[in-house]
Order: C-alpha cells, then structure tokens, then sequence
C-alpha cells in the first residue's frame, strides 16, 4: 500500500487515528467517548504531520498538472446524485417514487464516477505526453 516505510507508518497512524475517532464519536455521550475523539483527532493530526514530512521526499507525481475544473465537476456530479437522495427522500413519500429517486440518484452519481473523472483525469496522463 505505501511506497515507502514512512509512507506506511504513517498510513497506518492515519487508520489507528481515524478507527479511534470514529469509536469515539460512536460513543460521544459517555466521558471515554470524549476521550477517544480527542485521542483519535491527535493521531489524526500527528499523521498528517508525518505525511507533510515526508511530501518533499517524493518525487515527480506521475499525474502531470492540469486544470482542476472538470476534476471538481465529476466529483460535484458524484456527490449531487447521493445529494439528491438523501434529500428527495424526505420529500416523495410513496415507496415506487422513492425507488425512482433513488435510481435517478445513483445513475447520475455514476455519470460523474465513470464518464467526467475518467475523462479530467485522462486529459493529460503521463503516457499521453
């Protein structure tokens, strides 16, 4: 998964870090809860201290740089279909309309996730240079 042992150190700091902040919020109510968000929000940020630390070790990305409008808009694209289910489920109440929402929800989800990131991401990849 990492390139790298402090790659990996740190990716796995990230996962204790974001593991133990989750039990925490799960059990928010009780004093241990608070103290497990609080614990877990401190790995969280001392993974990402290892991580900055090691960016300027990294060679050149394989990604060369680019506009990042259409990346914004696929990502835009993917979260407006889960949007739209959520939100369409509070306002359709039959059972058939909320099976149509949720369907028209997930195509245009998948709109963004398959046509418009593959194609921002492939505008210029590293073998098309």
């Amino acid at each position: 998964m990492a390139a790298s042992a402090g790659q990996g150190r740190s990716l796995t700091t990230f996962l204790v870090g974001l593991t133990v902040t989750c039990a925490g919020i799960a059990y928010f109510s009780s004093g241990s809860g608070k103290l497990l968000t609080l614990l877990g929000a401190g790995v969280l940020l001392a993974s990402l201290a290892g991580f900055r630390k090691l960016k300027p070790l990294e060679g050149k990305p394989a990604q060369n740089r680019g506009a990042g409008t259409m990346k914004l808009l696929g990502a835009f694209i993917a979260c407006f279909g889960w949007i739209l289910i959520l939100f369409g489920l509070h306002v359709v109440t039959g059972t058939g309309g909320r099976i149509v929402l949720g369907l028209l929800g997930i195509g245009v989800s998948l709109v963004g996730i398959v046509y418009v990131l593959p194609a921002a991401f492939n505008k210029n990849a590293i073998w098309k240079v």
